[in-house]
């Protein structure tokens, strides 16, 4: 049995003018999404849908309500998500912070251009179908490596230091915020929020699968070129062990690894063309401990 642990030389890259135009083009989608589904479904069932986005929601209904005073959706948000960019800057990466910030300013400039043009005035069909375009929205900014803001730079950051999906944690946090507007606003929209941010986390769940493992046994006979061929594709360590069938007593190879569940179908794609008559095991991991390769966010 060996353990491949190198860094090989060739890595799976993207040309680099094609990230950018990636990144620009799922944040301007994702900004106009959410921003959209804010003035139709949010605004509709007058929910919070937790995160930076709710607290703006909340702040400037409070203002509203009980002060008399009208402020812009687009100077809160932006002022709450300042200390968070900073923080993401120095901790998580210049470019995915660059993106998200872009993101936030647009979310909430739209915010304030679009005009409210509800679709159902129904609560529960308001908190499903929005928590769903809430959660897309998240996931397409994820896609592009961006996020938008507030919370989402701590989801990203706990996933990438545990391996493992953090956005039940932000769910959590987001609960805090919406009971603190049941209190104020009263508990039956505050509920309804609830639902609405956790369908959006359920979506993210399975939308972005990169923060899920899974660990992938391969036998072959050809187990030297398949394991640098999948290294550098994805960049994942690999145990090779030597195994025999034991239908027909062959000497074979077994590469066991484990890679992001986005990743699966590339890697099993990858084998198929290299080894038709392979057999791969595909098993869910429900978290890991020790060196995992993630790529770094910038």
């Amino acid at each position: 049995m060996k353990t491949t642990n190198q860094q090989p030389t060739t890595v799976r890259t993207s040309p680099r003018w094609k990230q950018p135009l990636i990144s620009t083009g799922c944040v301007l989608f994702a900004s106009l999404l959410m921003s959209v589904n804010i003035k139709s479904f949010v605004r509709a069932g007058n929910l919070i849908p937790g995160g930076f986005t709710g607290l703006s929601l909340l702040l400037q209904r409070t203002a509203e309500t009980f002060f008399g005073i009208v402020l812009p959706y687009s100077v809160i948000n932006i002022a709450l998500n300042a200390i968070p960019a900073v923080i993401g800057f120095r901790m998580i990466g210049k470019k995915f912070t660059s993106y998200t910030v872009l993101m936030i300013v647009l979310n909430s400039f739209l915010v304030d251009l679009i005009p409210v043009t509800p679709i159902t005035y129904d609560p529960l069909l308001v908190s499903v179908f929005g928590g769903i375009l809430n959660g897309t929205a998240i996931s397409i900014a994820l896609f592009g490596k961006a996020s938008s803001g507030g919370t989402d730079f701590i989801a990203v950051y706990l996933s990438s230091r545990l391996h493992k999906p953090s956005w039940n944690f932000v769910f959590g946090i987001n609960v805090v915020i919406l009971t603190t507007a049941g209190f104020l606003f009263g508990f039956e929209a505050a509920m309804y929020s609830i639902i609405f941010q956790f369908v959006s986390t359920q979506t993210i769940n399975t939308l972005h699968r990169k923060d899920q493992k899974a660990t992938m046994f391969i036998v072959t006979r050809h187990g030297a070129m398949l394991e640098q061929k999948i290294m550098e594709c994805t960049r994942h360590g690999i145990t090779h062990l030597a195994v025999q069938g034991c239908y027909l007593k062959e000497d074979k190879d077994m590469l066991y690894t484990v890679l992001g569940e986005d990743e699966v179908k590339e890697v099993t794609a990858l084998v198929r063309s290299l080894d038709p008559e392979a057999f791969i095991n595909i098993i869910k991991s429900e978290g890991i401990a020790g060196r995992f390769y993630e790529e770094p966010l910038e």
